[in-house]
C-alpha cells in the first residue's frame, strides 16, 4: 500500500476493542509508522481488547474516576510517549471526559504539529464542548448527525471529515440472493443483555402470523432469562450461543432478514455484506447513515409496536425484500466500509490545519 500519509502518526484511544484492529492495521499501512496509546477498560464493560499487527501499541494505565454522568478518565504517560514517539500528526478521541487530553494537544501545537479530534458528535448549546473542541485543527465525526453537532457548536464545516464508522472491509464476493426460506428466517447477532432488546423481539416474533423462525446467535447475562421467555412465548426460536468469525457464516447465509431491536451492534454491517436487509434501532446517529429507507428500517429502541410494524411490513413483500438485500450489499461495497474510513482519515491528516 502506498504510504499516502508519510509521516509519523499517533492515534489515542481509552480503551483499544478488538473489533477495531483491522481498521487501525489499515490505517497503519498508509503511514510512514503509527503508534496506539491506549488502556483498558472497566471489568463492567465487557469490552474485549485486542493487539495490533502493524500499528504499534503503546499500552497505559487508565485511571477511571467515578461513574455514570460523572465519569472521567485520565491517562498516565501520554506526554511521555508523545516525546518518545515524536508525531508529525496526533488524533485524539474527541471526549472532554478525557482528562489527559489537552496538555497533550497543547504539546504538539507548541511544536506546530495537527491534532484531530475524532468522535460521534456533541451535545447541542454546550460551552464545555464547545471549547474542547475548537483546541482541534480539524474534527473526524463518526456520521453526518455528529458533524452536523460539531458544526452547530461552531467550528469550522470544512474542517469536519466524515468518516462513517465501520468496523468491516469491503466484502470481496456478491452473494446473490435468488431464493427465499419458505418459512421466514430472522436473524439477531449480538451480546444478550437488556439494552438489545431481544425479549421484544421474542414477542414480537409471537405476534406474526407467518411463524418466522429466529436464529439468536449470542451470548451473555440475559441468555437464561431470555431463554425462558421464548419457552413462555416463542418456544420455536433457537438460541445458537456465541459465534465468531467464519462460523457466523452459515447463519448470515440462511436468514432473510436482520433484526437488531435495540442499541448498538456491530453485526449490522456484516449481515449487509452478505446481502441482507435489516432493521435497527435509533442510535448514536450512525445508523442513520448505514440503514436507510432502500435497505432497511430503523425504529426507536423502546417501541415495540414499531418493531411489529417493521417486520410485519418487511415479510409482506418477498421481492422487494430481496431488492433491498441488494442495496444493502452496494452500500458496504461502495460506501461504508474501513478502506472507506481509511481514505478519510488520510484526508483529514493531509488537510487539517
Amino acid at each position: 500500500m502506498n504510504k499516502t500519509f508519510p509521516h509519523r502518526l499517533a492515534l489515542q484511544q481509552r480503551v483499544l476493542p478488538s473489533y477495531r484492529i483491522a481498521f487501525f492495521d489499515l490505517l497503519a499501512q498508509s503511514c510512514e509508522s503509527m503508534s496506539l496509546f491506549a488502556g483498558m477498560p472497566r471489568p463492567e464493560e465487557m469490552i474485549a481488547s485486542g493487539t495490533p499487527q502493524i500499528a504499534k501499541y503503546h499500552e497505559v494505565k487508565n485511571f477511571h474516576l467515578f461513574s455514570g454522568t460523572f465519569y472521567f478518565c485520565h491517562q498516565r504517560g501520554f506526554i511521555d510517549w508523545l516525546k518518545e514517539w515524536d508525531p508529525n500528526a496526533l488524533i485524539v478521541e474527541a471526549n472532554p471526559r478525557y482528562l489527559s487530553t489537552p496538555a497533550a494537544v497543547s504539546w504538539m501545537h507548541a511544536r506546530g504539529r495537527r491534532v484531530i479530534g475524532w468522535g460521534l458528535g456533541a451535545p447541542k448549546r454546550s460551552g464545555v464542548w464547545s471549547h474542547f473542541i475548537h483546541q482541534f485543527d480539524a474534527i473526524l465525526s463518526y456520521s453526518q448527525r455528529g458533524a452536523e453537532e460539531y458544526t452547530s457548536l461552531g467550528f469550522p464545516r470544512d474542517k469536519i471529515f466524515v468518516a462513517h464508522n465501520s468496523v468491516s472491509p469491503k466484502p470481496m464476493l456478491n452473494i446473490e440472493r435468488l431464493t427465499f426460506n419458505v418459512q421466514p428466517i430472522l436473524l439477531f447477532v449480538g451480546r444478550l443483555q437488556s439494552r438489545k432488546r431481544v425479549d421484544s423481539l421474542l414477542r414480537a416474533c409471537a405476534e406474526m402470523g407467518s411463524n418466522p423462525r429466529l436464529m439468536i446467535v449470542g451470548d451473555g447475562p440475559e441468555r437464561t432469562a431470555l431463554e425462558a421467555l421464548a419457552k413462555e412465548v416463542y418456544p420455536s426460536a433457537d438460541f445458537i450461543g456465541a459465534k465468531h468469525g467464519a462460523d457466523l457464516k452459515p447463519y448470515f447465509e440462511q436468514a432473510d432478514l436482520f433484526v437488531l431491536p435495540g442499541t448498538g451492534g456491530l453485526a449490522v454491517q456484516e449481515a449487509m455484506s452478505h446481502g441482507l436487509p435489516v432493521i435497527v434501532a435509533k442510535g448514536d446517529g450512525t445508523q442513520d447513515d448505514l440503514v436507510r429507507a432502500e435497505n432497511g428500517w430503523q425504529i426507536q429502541p423502546e417501541d415495540h409496536g414499531a418493531l411489529v410494524s417493521a417486520i410485519k411490513n418487511a415479510l409482506s413483500d418477498r421481492a422487494r425484500l430481496r431488492e433491498m438485500g441488494k442495496e444493502s450489499f452496494r452500500i458496504v461495497a461502495e460506501e461504508i466500509n474501513i478502506q472507506k474510513m481509511v481514505e478519510v482519515f488520510v484526508d483529514a491528516l493531509n488537510n487539517a490545519g
